[in-house]
């Protein structure tokens, strides 16, 4: 089993098991997000301070962050050492039908990861450790998320700019590693491979689209 982790083929399986496991976080990221665009903010404060305070998400907030370290940490391992094994001047003679985002996913998951600790510095490190204030909602007193969430969506369009560049980079990254991981997997075959790449299309749509939606109705709706 240590050898197999070790191996090209193991190290590939676990980048996509990984990413797999992130790509299913993004949707209930997403879903959870959505609820800023409904009422007053009620919803969507209800929904965090279960979230943060669940007994299973204390259990899976470590996890997921292992698995986003781990997949960065294999990420770097992997294309570091694709760079030593290329010979210095070797040309490609035959075309190739990659795509950019496919030749550039390093680059791409780099400028996610900083994207990703300039929006943790803003909202989860304010919510864990900083003093967001606290609004009472049904007799219990929680954390107004939404008023530090909508607030800046609100006062900075440049962070809504940051944000909605950091989604484009999600979704080059996600067009490639959705339909890569189920290859990597054994889901690689002539009827499967077209399928999996639509399906990676529109999963990528659907959830950047969302993601990017939500900046874009705060910064429209209160635009002076």
């Amino acid at each position: 089993m240590t050898k197999f982790f070790t191996s090209s083929i193991g190290q590939k399986f676990f980048m996509s098991i990984t990413g797999l496991f992130l790509m299913l976080f993004l949707i209930v990221h997403l879903t959870i997000n959505s609820l800023l665009l409904f009422g007053d903010g009620t919803l969507f404060n209800q929904a965090a301070n279960f979230m943060s305070s669940n007994p299973v998400m204390k259990v899976i907030e470590p996890i997921l962050a292992l698995g986003f370290i781990l997949h960065i940490i294999y990420a770097a391992y992997i294309t570091l050492k694709n760079m030593k094994a290329r010979p210095k001047g070797y040309k490609i003679t035959t075309k190739t039908k990659a795509s950019w985002a496919s030749k550039n996913m390093f680059v791409l998951g780099t400028l996610i990861f900083i994207f990703l600790v300039i929006h943790l510095a803003n909202f989860f490190w304010k919510v864990k450790f900083g003093t967001v204030e606290t609004v009472m909602v049904e007799g219990k007193e929680l954390h107004d998320v939404y008023a530090l969430v909508a607030g800046l969506f609100k006062g900075w369009w440049w962070y809504d700019v940051i944000y909605i560049v950091g989604v484009i980079f999600l979704f080059l990254h996600l067009t490639h590693g959705f339909w890569s991981a189920f290859q990597t997997i054994g889901w690689d075959n002539e009827k499967w491979m077209p399928r999996l790449k639509v399906i990676g299309y529109i999963y990528s749509i659907i959830i950047c689209g969302g993601f990017a939606f939500i900046p874009l109705y705060f910064l429209i709706k209160y635009a002076v």
